[in-house]
């Protein structure tokens, strides 16, 4: 068996070499760089709370939370902190080992809901468990007081490639992203960004996207992998649902270009069944969301999940565990 090696050089033919692999040939090859690199048994356990709702001045032509569509969903302000500490002991009981809290907003401001957040981070990092936040864009200061509060982890998704990304989003440009990723790296904090399929993009934006994932001088700590949830009043209701088979080919292929991240299995997972969760694993996915909602969509719930770990003789990976987080050098 082939040593594994980290690279951060790869070319967009060599991507497409593997990406194109024979579908049982690709979960193979994979599953044995998951086997060298990590434990196989272990799925971080995740839980993804929105703290503020909907009323969003961006137009992600994929979200239900964008205030110009005309959605089902209920807008309601940032939460209090007492609220959302009592929801991640919850989450916590249930075997999750990292928090994630995400608010509808474009941008972080310097104002007073960002110093509740701030407060939110220290409580909830004082749990032990893993404390993630996805706001928005962050400048590199802000990125720092989150750290300073015990922040472990920061999601801001690519979620497709630079070519397509207008297709899909006008309000903000890819280079706003790849800055907040830098801002959040400089800051000592782990990166997570993934993106989404069913968008309406060719096989090569996706091949597109995880070029610029794992070209990037240091790897995501955790790269999710979602599937489009088509959202009534969003312009992407119509799409076809997203073939799971796709889902694998994305899931092994992050796995074999970036060995040592978290891939996460993540939107439209709640329409898997067992066992094509199950491949997934296989494939090199080693974390999920669990509860019963992601942001506002329907997740499985902690139950579920739990039997499911029990089936496929999973474990919950503890929290901090083996994660050094590398500050590229700038």
């Amino acid at each position: 068996m082939q040593d594994v090696q980290i690279r951060h050089d790869w070319s967009i033919e060599e991507i497409k070499e593997i990406y194109n692999t024979p579908l049982l040939e690709l979960v193979f090859r994979a599953a044995s760089v998951h086997r060298q690199t990590q434990d196989t048994a272990e799925v971080q356990v995740c839980t993804l709370l929105s703290i503020k709702t909907g009323g969003c001045t961006e137009d992600c032509a994929y979200c239900p939370q964008a205030a110009r569509y005309n959605t089902d969903i209920k807008v309601h302000g940032l939460m209090q902190k007492d609220a959302v500490l009592a929801y991640a002991a919850k989450a916590r009981e249930a075997g999750s080992t990292r928090f994630c809290m995400g608010a509808a907003w474009r941008e972080v401001r310097d104002n007073r809901d960002f110093d509740r957040v701030l407060e939110m981070v220290k409580g909830v990092n004082e749990m032990g468990m893993e404390v993630c936040c996805t706001l928005g864009m962050l400048t590199e200061e802000q990125a720092k007081k989150l750290a300073d509060a015990g922040l472990y982890a920061y999601n801001h998704n690519l979620d497709t490639s630079g070519e397509y990304y207008e297709q899909i989003i006008t309000t903000r440009t890819y280079d706003d992203r790849l800055k907040t990723l830098d801002n959040v790296r400089k800051a000592g904090v782990s990166v997570c960004c993934g993106g989404i399929i069913g968008l309406g993009e060719s096989h090569e934006d996706r091949i597109g996207m995880i070029h610029t994932l794992s070209n990037l001088p240091v790897h995501p700590d955790s790269v999710p992998i979602n599937a489009l949830t088509r959202v009534k009043g969003t312009p992407l209701e119509h799409m076809p649902k997203v073939q799971f088979w796709d889902m694998v080919r994305m899931i092994a292929t992050t796995r074999i270009l970036m060995p040592k991240a978290m891939v996460r299995l993540s939107a439209g997972r709640a329409e898997m069944s067992m066992s094509e969760q199950a491949l997934c694993f296989m494939a090199g996915a080693n974390s999920i969301f669990t509860g019963e909602k992601l942001l506002t969509t329907a997740n499985p719930s902690f139950e579920e999940d739990h039997m499911m770990f029990e089936l496929l003789g999973l474990k919950p990976r503890e929290a901090f565990k083996g994660e050094e987080i590398q500050a590229a050098i700038f």
